[in-house]
């Protein structure tokens, strides 16, 4: 059995760095990845307050519900960073600025 991740998907985009690190990875989020990271946030916190308002949990609830969507958020834009250095994701502005 073939488990090498890279034998069953070939990136369409240029590839800048096959196996980018974290921080690479973290420096790389663009704008679009910080405004969904800070939505998809914000909607947690919301649902977290509205569902706390019947057991009369509101605060904890809120930040739980924030916490959620925070790490969430992360890991969206992180999987977006990646797959654009990885060459999985339209990644013209990446090109642009690592193959000086």
């Amino acid at each position: 059995m073939n488990t090498d991740i890279t034998a069953s998907a070939k990136p369409e985009y240029p590839v800048i760095d096959r196996n980018p690190p974290f921080t690479k990875t973290v420096a790389n989020f663009n704008t679009l990845d910080y405004l969904r990271l800070s939505t998809i946030t914000g909607i947690s916190v919301t649902v977290g307050y509205l569902s706390g308002i019947k057991p009369n949990v509101r605060g904890p609830s809120m930040v739980t519900g924030g916490l959620i969507g925070l790490l969430g958020g992360f890991m969206y834009a992180y999987q977006n960073s990646a797959g654009r250095l990885m060459g999985f994701f339209p990644n013209e502005g990446e090109v642009a600025r690592y193959k000086k």
